[in-house]
């Protein structure tokens, strides 16, 4: 038991080592491919607008389907609000354009293939380091993170909690 507890602990001071944001924290600025292979600035979107961005681990897997769908199916309440959806995952542009084709994904999908931006937001893994953890973050108009939720296994509670988070905004 001891081994456990040492175990967690020296886990949750990795994140913290590993630079984890927090509410409160301004997002940092990055750029990347969208699954169009055009540039993504954050500095051009991020404090300027509301921006749900959220990690996910893989295109195409079943929990990761269900999140974009789920985020598609919900889009016209998230832009009525005045705010940009956007996922990254490590998968490439050519993976995120068949993604996005196959289900009609009307938002931008970011390809992190060398898990730099999952980095600068301290992104970690489940706990045996399997599985890319699944995040979001709510941004607001200034460039803060407002919330974060980081639930690995209930991929469609990241949309019902962003919306409640924007509410909170408004």
């Amino acid at each position: 038991m001891k081994n456990i507890a040492l175990f967690l602990l020296l886990g949750l001071m990795s994140c913290q080592a590993n630079g984890q944001l927090n509410i409160g924290d301004k997002a940092p600025v990055f750029e990347l491919k969208d699954q169009n292979g055009n540039t993504f600035k954050s500095n051009e979107i991020i404090g300027q607008e509301i921006v749900v961005l959220y990690f996910y681990p893989k295109d195409d897997t079943p929990g990761c389907t269900k999140e974009a769908c789920s985020f598609r199916d919900n889009f016209e309440v998230f832009t009525d609000a005045g705010v940009r959806v956007i996922g990254i995952s490590a998968d490439d542009v050519e993976s995120h354009k068949k993604f996005e084709e196959k289900y009609q994904l009307p938002f931008t999908l970011l390809a992190d293939t060398e898990n730099k931006v999952r980095d600068l937001f301290g992104v970690k893994s489940d706990l045996l380091g399997l599985l890319p953890g699944r995040v979001t973050y709510v941004i607001d108009q200034k460039g803060v993170i407002s919330y974060i939720f980081d639930s690995q296994t209930n991929s469609e509670k990241h949309i019902t909690e962003s919306l409640a988070a924007i509410k909170r905004l408004k």
